[in-house]
């Protein structure tokens, strides 16, 4: 148990930090999205181009595992659909962005970290496939759900190929493309270029956790705790179990590899994306979604030692 704690505690010291840097005005909250932009337009994006660039396509390219995570997420969304729709009464606009806060992670920002805490170099590979699922299918689709639900004008399809159009503009995508593309003509970077990135990639951990933890510091539980409490359980319980039984059925850790494996897991029982409230502002949700983030953060602190420790006596990792 205690090697496990010295594996999460200094995450969760950093999003402490950032936290208490918050709230006693030693960083100012208007910075916060400078930091986070900072993370999401460079060191996020070198840290994915250098997990694909660096190895073979034949390394990073792990169709099994994209297929597990795809389906475990995909389950999990429609789990969240149908307690929303089907519980609570919601209409599908307020449903797609429940199921968005269980079935999308804060890859980048906590479940990165911790994957790297506990595999090592191949959570950069496992985090730029995960992301892939993330920004290529799941954001996507329930931003679709909800703008459909919300009928502004348009039916699912037209909304699913709105939200595809803007991702080349997206820095994440355009990271994982260009990687992907020296992956496979087996290029490489001048010696002064390769290590700029690598300085840059370096900086994306620390610095992820500490926006986490000052985002925290400006949330509040106005919406209902019952609600926050259920999607938090979709979250940081369904979503690694949904992924858990996709890997069991599809690809066994003899077949995707111990360590990516414990990735997938891992990255499923992340806390909800980082930009979840901003997705549900749109919407009316921004409250709720406040709620939902603060608690399943809050509660990660304890589900992550138990993925942890399960990773490790099903001897996914050493």
């Amino acid at each position: 148990m205690l090697d496990i704690l010295s594996i999460v505690a200094p995450i969760f010291l950093l999003i402490g930090l950032g936290y208490i840097a918050v709230r006693r005005t030693w960083f100012a909250t208007s910075a916060l999205q400078a930091l986070g932009g900072f993370v999401i337009r460079f060191s996020l994006p070198a840290l994915l181009f250098n997990a694909l660039a660096k190895r073979s396509l034949g390394e990073v390219f792990n169709l099994r595992f994209l297929a597990i995570y795809a389906v475990g997420s995909l389950v999990t969304l429609a789990v969240g659909l149908a307690w929303a729709m089907g519980v609570k009464r919601h209409g599908l606009s307020a449903a797609a962005i429940a199921g968005m806060g269980m079935c999308c992670s804060n890859t980048a920002f906590v479940g990165y970290p911790v994957m790297l805490q506990v595999i090592g170099p191949e959570a950069s590979v496992a985090l730029a496939l995960a992301m892939m699922v993330e920004n290529l299918l799941m954001i996507p689709l329930c931003l679709a759900l909800a703008d459909t639900g919300a009928q502004h004008g348009h039916g699912f399809a037209r909304a699913f190929g709105k939200a595809l159009a803007g991702l080349p503009r997206n820095p994440i995508i355009v990271a994982i493309a260009v990687g992907l593309l020296f992956a496979t003509a087996q290029w490489r970077l001048p010696a002064p270029v390769a290590r700029s990135i690598d300085l840059l990639a370096s900086s994306a951990g620390a610095v992820s956790l500490f926006y986490v933890g000052g985002m925290l510091a400006g949330l509040s539980l106005r919406a209902t705790v019952a609600d926050a409490a259920v999607v938090s359980i979709g979250k940081l319980l369904v979503h690694p179990l949904a992924v858990g039984a996709a890997l069991w059925l599809l690809g066994p850790a003899s077949v995707v590899g111990g360590h990516m494996s414990a990735a997938a897991l891992l990255l499923a029982g992340a806390p909800m994306l980082g930009v979840y409230a901003i997705f549900g502002q749109k919407h009316g949700q921004q409250q709720a979604c406040a709620a939902r983030m603060l608690v399943a953060t809050t509660a990660s602190f304890f589900t992550l030692m138990g993925l942890i420790a399960l990773v490790r006596d099903q001897h996914l990792v050493a």
